[in-house]
């Protein structure tokens, strides 16, 4: 006898409230109600726990092929996936080779389609080098191109200056696909640093103090211009500063093509407790103060945000040690947690968990174009979601399932965890049960 159903979720708190059932049938919800009737293969008792659509983390660097002892896609897709992510977008760097021609792309494609519990789409490299293979790279189906328009740290991605810039995004615009750009202006740091030479070796206040906030807007403001000028679909990622969303916004309402992203450690972490942190809390845009955090978070509610991602950036333990902070490898490992912990704050009326799953989940879809059944919870999507149960405790490195055990999130108190997370209704991670699934990844 056909069941009506595959999987019911019984007594779930969708994040606008209230109590629903989740019908799932062949991976798709296709029920939401009260008191579901019918037959069905499983049911599952919610009660008490609230529902989020998956998480759909534009921007993380799991770095394979290359460097994957420094996470991987196997290590980094299942902390993701313990995160309440169905999705990730690998960014070119730091794989090595970097994505930069279509080989690059079919060759991580490969790793990703073997190693990852979850969805991916993978971004392609906009660098001096690379700007030859867009047109390759668009065919071999890159979600867009990302551009540093400072050093990325690694020689082998090249930042792209602004001529660079604008006839990638001359090209972007003909293949119709988004330019992603890193906003800092090496010039103006440059001159920063002239003018306030830094101590060597460096403490992370000193880090913090040497790439302020307005290399950050000089770099929006050209990427802005440029956009304006050549019809590029802009997408500006981590944005620090409540200053540079502002930028974005004005930009929008005059007619750009151009969306904010920022990261939960923009929200959760400022300037102070990164030096009592240490390494682990090293990242490009620095982590600000107290201020500017609270400026984020009203620029959250005011609606400046488009979408969140975790910018999760791991290196190995020996890249964040020695005396020198500005000699250790910059980036934050954060996409286990940092959603979590956003929807804690959330919880504690920071912002409706609603406009904050609209974030990270169906702002994420609609932006990049991804099908109509990407994002969200509602009838016809993909049963991508996570449940979050109550169960106060304090996040542990014994809990951390990256490949190296370091988060600048170590000791944070939380009222509510991430206890599962299911793809397409199967179910990919019980915190319960420390278990990790491989599901079919249909289309």
């Amino acid at each position: 006898m056909k069941m009506d159903f595959d999987l019911i979720v019984r007594q779930a708190t969708p994040p606008n409230g209230g109590v629903t059932d989740l019908g799932i049938l062949d991976g798709k919800i296709v029920a939401m109600d009260q008191d579901l009737s019918g037959k069905a293969s499983r049911e599952m008792d919610a009660t008490g726990k609230i529902v989020m659509p998956g998480v759909m983390d534009a921007h993380v660097h799991f770095n394979e092929p290359g460097r994957t002892n420094w996470e991987g896609f196997e290590t980094g897709s299942r902390s993701l996936a313990a995160g309440g992510g169905t999705c990730f977008f690998d960014m070119p760097l730091n794989s090595s080779p970097p994505v930069l021609n279509a080989a690059a792309v079919e060759e991580k494609r490969r790793l990703a389609e073997d190693k990852s519990l979850v969805d991916f789409a993978i971004w392609g490299g906009l660098t001096p080098d690379s700007i030859a293979n867009m047109d390759e790279m668009a065919a071999a189906g890159v979600i867009g191109f990302k551009a540093f328009l400072c050093g990325s740290g690694l020689d082998e991605f090249s930042s792209a200056d602004a001529k660079t810039l604008q006839r990638g995004m001359e090209l972007a615009v003909l293949l119709d696909l988004p330019v992603a750009v890193h906003a800092e202006d090496d010039a103006w740091i440059a001159r920063h640093h002239l003018a306030n030479p830094s101590k060597r070796p460096g403490s992370m206040r000193d880090w913090l103090e040497s790439r302020p906030v307005e290399a950050e807007l000089a770099a929006i403001q050209m990427a802005l211009e440029l956009a304006a000028e050549t019809g590029a679909d802009l997408h500006v990622v981590h944005v620090s500063h409540s200053k540079g969303l502002k930028l974005i916004t004005e930009a929008k309402e005059a007619g750009v093509r151009v969306t904010a992203e920022t990261c939960p450690h923009y929200l959760l972490v400022d300037d102070e407790a990164a030096c009592v942190i240490g390494p682990a809390a090293k990242c490009a845009p620095p982590l600000r103060g107290r201020d500017a955090v609270l400026g984020m978070w009203k620029a959250l509610r005011q609606g400046w945000v488009d979408t969140i991602g975790s910018d999760h950036s791991p290196a190995s333990l020996d890249l964040k040690q020695g005396e020198d902070v500005f000699a250790m490898w910059g980036g934050i490992s954060g996409c286990q947690h940092g959603f979590e912990l956003l929807c804690n704050e959330a919880l504690r009326g920071k912002i409706g968990l609603q406009d904050l799953a609209r974030m990270f989940s169906w702002n994420v879809a609609r932006r990049f174009g991804l099908p109509r059944s990407k994002g969200g919870l509602r009838i016809g999507a993909d049963a991508d979601f996570f449940l979050l149960e109550r169960s106060p405790d304090e996040i542990r490195e014994r809990d951390l399932l990256y490949r190296h055990a370091m988060s600048i999130y170590t000791g944070q108190s939380r009222e509510w965890r991430i206890c599962s997370t299911w793809q397409r209704g199967e179910k990919v991670t019980d915190a319960s049960r420390g278990r990790f699934l491989k599901p079919d990844h249909g289309g």
